[in-house]
């Protein structure tokens, strides 16, 4: 007969496994600090000896680093997908930007159809709550903030998805696109007029998670994707026009 004896889980596994689900969850974040020994011996109801021998085995598996000093943290690599050198030839092609986006259309259309079908009322209201400080941020002169809030947005809709799989990957894609890989996220923010229309796409795209309509998150996404990609496309002509033009401006100063 199939059937063995039921054995009672020992307290560090039952730690483990709860920290593993957090992680792969998306709910610890990669490099992020966990509470004090102490504390979280209390908080997960666990002797201290249970606890140090779950960390020791998360840390053996890769998924928690310890710094001198410091305390434990969630490993850094989690939030990586992408080799290093891979990394470095995203960077050094440019066809790898609309790549990219072509990626982030797709994936992060699908996204806004779960998250307005699967999302829990809470998952919209953070969303809303990230929104609300893209307003706030949006009256400042220096874009920095809302830059930085236009990824979190994103990313609070691929978690609202409910896909673990899709949110590490999209998280890891997300920390290339702040690193620079692909493109300076500054120079969408950097024009007021291309300010406004990101806050409106913005503002479409929570408006139609808000009213739980599927297509009409996905199509609000696309739509935002679209300019964006458009809107590369624009900066780099300009730059590529902006470089003959000093080449012409150099040639000339040197006739005289």
């Amino acid at each position: 007969m199939p059937f063995q004896k039921v054995t009672p889980e020992k307290l560090s596994t039952a730690v483990t496994r709860q920290i593993e689900l957090l992680i792969l969850r998306g709910i610890l974040r990669p490099g992020e600090r966990l509470p004090s020994e102490r504390e979280l011996a209390e908080r997960l109801g666990v002797s201290r000896p249970s606890l140090r021998e779950a960390v020791a085995e998360l840390q053996e598996a890769g998924l928690l680093t310890s710094r001198a000093g410091a305390g434990i943290y969630v490993a850094d690599v989690l939030g990586s997908a992408f080799s290093t050198g891979l990394v470095r030839l995203f960077a050094s092609h440019q066809e790898a930007v609309f790549d990219y986006i072509a990626f982030r259309r797709d994936l992060e259309g699908l996204a806004a159809e779960r998250a307005a079908r699967l999302g829990s009322d809470t998952d919209l209201r953070v969303i809303q709550a990230i929104y609300d400080k893209m307003l706030t941020a949006h009256t400042k002169r220096d874009p920095t903030d809302e830059a930085r809030l236009d990824a979190d947005f994103h990313l609070s809709i691929i978690e609202a998805s409910h896909n673990v799989i899709m949110l590490h990957m999209m998280r890891s894609m997300y920390q290339l696109l702040r690193e620079g890989v692909f493109y300076n996220r500054q120079i969408m923010f950097r024009q007021r007029t291309t300010r406004d229309m990101l806050l409106g796409q913005h503002c479409a795209i929570n408006d139609a998670l808000q009213s739980r309509d599927p297509a009409g998150a996905r199509a609000a996404i696309e739509a935002h994707l679209n300019f964006v990609e458009n809107a590369l496309r624009d900066y780099q002509k300009a730059d590529k026009n902006e470089a003959i033009a000093r080449q012409r401006y150099e040639h000339e100063q040197g006739r005289d």
